[in-house]
Order: structure tokens, then sequence, then C-alpha cells
């Protein structure tokens, strides 16, 4: 507020009309001082009122800033639990692809036990192909010496059956030159039995046909046991 303005009374010399004018002067300073004051009045209010909107707005501001220093806070949060987050998921891939890869190698290396297997299979499999064919190869060659043998024992057989033949053929030659020999002692010293000589002719034929059938028998089996030679060699040929 202004300071209050001392009037200093002076002497009028005009009276009462000089009080007048002073009282109207008077009124006019006072007036306008009481308008100053007012003026001055609504100066401060308003500095006050734009102070007091100021504050509003500061503390409005301030309380905007808090809120976004804590949505930031809360936004920084979000993105360190994202981090945190994504760093687990960085690390449980890893995990993931190590195991891949752990079973990756567990799957090669079963890989290359199968294929050692399978080779060693193959291998065993051929092995075993050539010791059979190595087994039929002795199953005929000990075949084929069966057969020699049997072929060599029915030779054998054979020559010991020719062999009897033939001691049997001599036997009977020896036997018919006794024969002929006691036909001929019997015609020189006993020719008064003329009925036994008769018989003894009868009997000499008999012998006769009975050593002619004998050498046809022998005549036959000698043709069979020729064929049967002949046989033999074409089939020694054949396996030969």
């Amino acid at each position: 507020m202004g300071k209050k303005r001392k009037t200093r009374k002076k002497n009028n010399p005009l009276g009462g009309l000089g009080k007048l004018a002073s009282f109207t002067s008077e009124s006019i300073g006072s007036a306008y001082d009481s308008y100053k004051k007012r003026q001055h009045i609504k100066k401060i209010e308003e500095i006050k009122f734009k102070k007091l909107e100021e504050s509003h707005k500061i503390k409005e501001e301030r309380k905007e800033l808090k809120l976004k220093e804590d949505q930031v806070k809360k936004d920084q949060e979000k993105l360190k639990n994202k981090d945190e987050e994504l760093k687990l998921r960085d690390k449980d891939l890893k995990i993931k692809e190590e195991k891949l890869k752990l079973e990756n190698e567990r799957l090669n290396k079963k890989d290359e036990e199968l294929r050692l297997i399978s080779q060693d299979q193959r291998k065993k499999g051929k092995e075993l192909k050539l010791k059979e064919e190595e087994q039929k190869r002795k199953d005929i060659d000990l075949k084929v010496r069966e057969e020699e043998q049997k072929i060599k024992e029915q030779k054998e057989r054979k020559r010991k059956k020719l062999e009897e033949q033939k001691a049997k053929f001599e036997e009977l030659r020896l036997k018919n030159e006794e024969t002929q020999k006691l036909r001929e002692w019997e015609q020189k010293f006993d020719e008064e039995q003329r009925r036994r000589e008769n018989k003894e002719k009868l009997k000499d034929e008999q012998i006769r046909l009975k050593d002619l059938e004998m050498q046809k028998i022998k005549d036959q089996e000698m043709q069979n046991f020729k064929e049967e030679l002949i046989q033999e060699q074409r089939k020694k040929d054949e396996l030969n």
C-alpha cells in the first residue's frame, strides 16, 4: 500500500471557497490514492493468482513427471523382466541346442555303430557264403569220390565174380575131361555092358547139352559183363 500523504494546513485567504477547493482536491487525491491502492492490490492478487497457477502447474507437471518416472520405472522393470526372460529363453535354447547336439552326436554314433554292424554282417555273410560254397565243393568232391569208390567196388565185385565164373568154368572143364576119360575107360574096359554104355552115352549127351547150356550161359554172362564194362566206362567219361 502507498504512503499516506500528509497535508499541510495552510491559511486560505479565500475562506470557505478555499476550503471547498481544498476538500475537492483532497478527495480527488484520496480517490486517486484509493484507485492506485486497488490497482496495486489487483496486481498483487494477479501475481498471487499467477504464482498459484504456476505452483499448481508445477505440481501438475511434477505429478505428471512423477507418473512418467513411475511409468519409465515400470517400463524399465518390464524391460528388465523381458531381458531376464530373454536371457532365460536364450539359456533354455542353449540347453536345448546342447541337448540336440548331444542327441545328434548320439544318433551319429548310433548310425556309425549300425553301419559297422552292417558291414560286419555283410562281411560275415560273404564269409558264410564262401564257407557254404567251399562245403558244397567238398560235398561234391566227396560224392564224386563215393561214386568212384562205388564204381571201383562194383568193378571189384564183377572182377571177383568173373574170376569165380572162370574158376567154375575151369572146374567144369576138368570135370568134363575126367568124364571124357571115364567114358573112354568104360568103352575100353566095359564093352560087355552095352546097356550101361548106352546109358553112359545118354548121360554123355545130357552132359554135352548141359555143357552147351553152360557155354551159352557163360557167353551171355560174358556179353553182359562186357556191356556193364562199357556202361561203366561211359559213366566214368561223363564224370570226367
